[in-house]
């Protein structure tokens, strides 16, 4: 083939054209968004839940793009195995994903009736019960087992023993009454954290339902929250009628007194001298109807086992010699409910269906694998060394995130920014919610007035996502968000559903903040956020400024963060304490926690009990009122 021959001048034009487009940013794909989006809310990963198949195929998924874009594993050198090359993306964290009982559960009623009730059937602990043995226990009927001091309610009146079990009713006064005032208190965690409070030593739980195994607080489920510190099991309406009297009182009867507004009391049984007979009695004296000889033996063995959980770390190392020791985070989780059922966080009425979560968060995730497939063509690469995180855990109280900024791949002092998207697949009227804009000095000049968005700026750093671990740990942080809707937590979140187009040009702006982060030769500046109290809505009456961790601990409540200027900065508390005690309550975890807070009052001063490092310290806080 004879060549022609082009001028020099023509071909110098030619090339300088071709770096010219080489240049040009590579905008993000709706149709790969598309692809991705599909497969994480698809069947086949049943719903994503941490330390499931699912999750785990999710996360390998992730791993295997980040393979094929060429980036870096946070675990060290690649492998030519595939198995071993996906496995060195995986940063692993501690999860405790099956619950299962040991050989040691028994329950059995002593007295003038003996009954051996059958776990499994008759009752069955709970998954986060304490492992303990109780002997020939007195029995305490106490109502709902709710203690709120706003309304001046206390089913425990009077002081208990260790050696008491206590039988209360799951659900309120008010029923299912989202607006009650027991509307808190109806968590079967907060009956927990009352009981133990009143100084009894074990708690069982009435299930609502006929059948036990109908009943969706008797699955074997764990949320995460650490020990109860007592032996915790729910029991059958049968045996609740059987612990409670036997055939003489109907559990109705129980269910009339435990309403302390409407009691109707029966007439008590009649003495041998026929004294008392026909006499109406106070809920407090029927509290005590039980016989005083009917005693229970409680044995509980539950075994917490942990499965492997994974948040994915992919790095793209940047170009400067320098700058490259520096990083910009990229995240996402990529986790979600599983079939919903109780605790999980699920808003549909009924359990076992796949929760899909197209848009939470397999929007987000699909948002960081594009993002990660355009910075690595781009050329000339970025300076800065971006590292690319899709989290595991997140729905379960930001585990992932937590996790990583304990255990970074590299120093978090050398992490300049983390951006996170999460639920960024639902854009409507071009509404896009950007939080963290207070948490640097630059954020509003970066993100500057964008007329392809309206645009709603949120200044804290805290919120409930990734980002909030890292601010904790001051550092900047932009969180990506377009909003709720009728699908969010629900199986109806569905891949079809996602806005791609509009998405894609949220992953465009979000590659211009990087980019332009990453232009200037000085770090962002760390600046505390203006705190933004959400409005009292039937929560809690009084503001601390604390960020709980909200992993798992049975000892005590580690706090992640403390805002500026808040109740518990000026009384010393610190991110890294752990909070042991509040006045006489011992705080075992983080219910326990919201609980002493839902009856604190402004003004009032408490001492709290914390540890830090190896030293015990009491600080004096007065809470604030919530505006």
């Amino acid at each position: 083939m004879r060549l022609k021959r082009f001028p020099f001048t023509f071909i110098a034009l030619f090339l300088t054209a071709v770096a010219a487009l080489a240049q040009q940013p590579l905008a993000p794909s709706p149709e790969r968004l598309q692809r991705h989006v599909s497969y994480l809310a698809s069947d086949a990963l049943d719903g994503r839940r941490t330390g499931t198949a699912g999750a785990n195929d999710a996360a390998r998924y992730i791993a295997g793009e980040f393979a094929r874009l060429g980036l870096q594993p946070a675990g060290g050198a690649s492998s030519r195995r595939p198995s071993r090359l996906i496995a060195s993306y995986l940063q692993s964290f501690p999860y405790v994903g099956k619950v299962e009982l040991g050989k040691a559960n028994t329950l059995t009623l002593s007295g003038y009736q003996t009954h051996n009730l059958q776990v499994g059937v008759d009752w069955i602990p709970l998954a986060y019960s304490s492992s303990q043995k109780i002997e020939n226990a007195g029995i305490l009927f106490a109502g709902y087992g709710i203690t709120a001091s706003e309304v001046n309610y206390n089913d425990y009146k009077g002081k208990y023993t260790k050696n008491q079990v206590a039988v209360v009713f799951a659900g309120s006064p008010d029923g299912d009454n989202p607006h009650s005032a027991f509307a808190r208190s109806v968590e079967l965690r907060f009956k927990v954290t009352a009981a133990r409070n009143a100084g009894v030593g074990a708690l069982l739980i009435i299930a609502r339902d006929n059948n036990l195994k109908d009943s969706s607080f008797a699955r074997l489920r764990y949320d995460h929250g650490g020990d109860a510190g007592i032996p915790v099991a729910v029991i059958s309406r049968d045996a609740a009628s059987r612990i409670l009297g036997g055939p003489d009182t109907p559990i109705e009867a129980y269910e009339n007194a435990a309403d302390s507004r409407q009691f109707a009391s029966p007439a008590p049984p009649e003495s041998e001298d026929g004294a008392g007979a026909g006499r109406k009695i106070t809920k407090q004296e029927f509290l005590w109807l039980p016989k005083k000889e009917q005693k229970l033996t409680l044995s509980i063995d539950v075994r917490r086992n942990e499965v492997p959980a994974y948040n994915v770390v992919g790095i793209l190392e940047g170009s400067d010699p320098v700058l490259k020791k520096e990083n910009i985070i990229i995240g996402a989780h990529y986790d979600h409910l599983g079939r919903g059922g109780e605790g999980s966080g699920s808003l549909a009425p009924r359990s076992g269906e796949i929760h899909h979560g197209a848009d939470d968060n397999a929007s987000g995730t699909a948002g960081l694998i594009e993002l990660a497939r355009v910075f690595s063509v781009q050329r000339p690469r970025l300076k800065r060394t971006v590292v690319f995180i899709a989290f595991g855990g997140e729905e379960e109280g930001l585990l992932g995130s937590n996790f990583y900024v304990n255990n970074p791949t590299s120093p978090l002092s050398n992490t300049v920014a983390m951006i996170n998207m999460d639920m960024i697949g639902r854009m409507k009227d071009g509404k896009l919610n950007v939080g963290g804009v207070g948490t640097a000095k630059e954020w509003r000049q970066i993100i500057g007035q964008n007329s392809d968005f309206a645009l709603t700026l949120n200044e804290d750093g805290f919120g409930p996502s990734d980002h909030s671990s890292f601010y904790g740990k001051q550092v900047p942080v932009l969180f990506f968000f377009t909003g709720t809707h009728t699908d969010y937590h629900k199986p109806s979140d569905t891949f079809e559903k996602i806005n791609y187009k509009d998405e894609a040009r949220i992953l465009s702006l979000v590659a211009r903040i990087v980019r332009d982060v990453d232009s200037a030769n000085d770090r962002l500046t760390y600046t505390t956020a203006k705190s933004d109290q959400a409005p009292r809505t039937g929560g809690f009456r009084v503001y601390l400024g604390t960020i709980p961790n909200y992993g798992e601990g049975s000892d005590g409540l580690l706090i992640d963060g403390v805002r500026d200027d808040s109740p518990a900065a000026k009384a010393g508390i610190k991110s890294g304490d752990r909070i042991v005690k509040i006045g006489d309550r011992e705080i075992k975890n983080v219910y326990d926690y919201t609980f002493a807070l839902g009856e604190m009052k402004a003004g009032q001063e408490y001492g709290f009990e914390i540890i830090r490092g190896s030293e015990k310290l009491t600080v004096k806080v007065t809470p604030e009122a919530r505006k």
